[in-house]
């Protein structure tokens, strides 16, 4: 599942489109694609895991879900859930979920839960946090409505890098445990963006779908956990179960 850097590289990376004209939409959508056709577009956005294409009066959200991918300026060679043909070129995705959203993006969005956003809130997501004391952190960081763009990499990452175990509850946490946790959620968002960019991503994974701890030397542990039940990998010698 893309997560939230690789959003914004997308968002990043379709500047062109922003302000242009859909002069043909296609697509193995249920979607009413045709109603974009004509259309310009407003804005180029992201929230999180979501691509927002902002018309007047309407946006699209894309959500590229487990395996959704895209092209820009070709195609692959299966139909694609929708293309946007432009003067200037096209956008195709592919195994993604799509959406209409009536009315102002910030009437659904609150952009201070997004962790790669100018408005992030530290703040609003410690007081999101405190009233699920019971939360597993590694729930914790997948939870959208808190952390939105962390995935399942940045998740197994941040708790590596703070040295806290997937298993930890929220509530069991010190103060300062607890601001790490948020702070470095969005400091690995922004590194993971930077790697990204820069094609070297993997070479930074510490744990990620790692073998031996590269701190003590000792296993990683691989385990299904918490309720998002997503693959968690961790060293149970350095990460401090609270």
């Amino acid at each position: 599942m893309p997560e939230g850097p690789s959003i914004v590289i997308l968002r990043e990376a379709t500047t062109k489109f922003r302000g242009r004209t859909v002069r043909e939409v296609i697509g193995n959508s249920s979607l009413d694609l045709g109603r974009m056709k004509g259309r310009r577009v407003v804005a180029l956005r992201s929230w999180g895991k979501h691509f927002l294409i902002e018309f007047r009066g309407f946006s699209l959200r894309v959500h590229m879900l487990m395996f959704g991918t895209y092209r820009i300026d070709e195609r692959k060679p299966v139909p694609p859930r929708m293309s946007l043909k432009f003067d200037n070129g096209e956008l195709n995705f592919y195994s993604s979920s799509l959406k209409y959203i009536e009315g102002a993006l910030d009437d659904t969005y609150d952009w201070r839960g997004d962790v790669l956003d100018p408005g992030w809130d530290p703040k609003l997501a410690r007081r999101k946090l405190k009233l699920r004391p019971s939360l597993l952190v590694c729930d914790a960081l997948l939870d959208q409505d808190v952390f939105a763009g962390v995935g399942n990499i940045i998740k197994n990452e941040v708790l590596f890098r703070i040295r806290l175990h997937p298993e930890s509850k929220i509530g069991d946490l010190p103060p300062r445990k607890l601001g790490e946790l948020i702070a470095q959620a969005r400091q690995y968002s922004f590194d993971f963006l930077e790697w990204k960019k820069q094609f070297v991503l993997k070479k930074h994974w510490l744990v990620h779908t790692k073998r031996t701890c590269p701190e003590c030397g000792g296993a990683i542990t691989k385990q299904y956990l918490g309720t998002t039940n997503r693959r968690t990998f961790f060293c149970g010698h350095c990460q401090l179960r609270y």
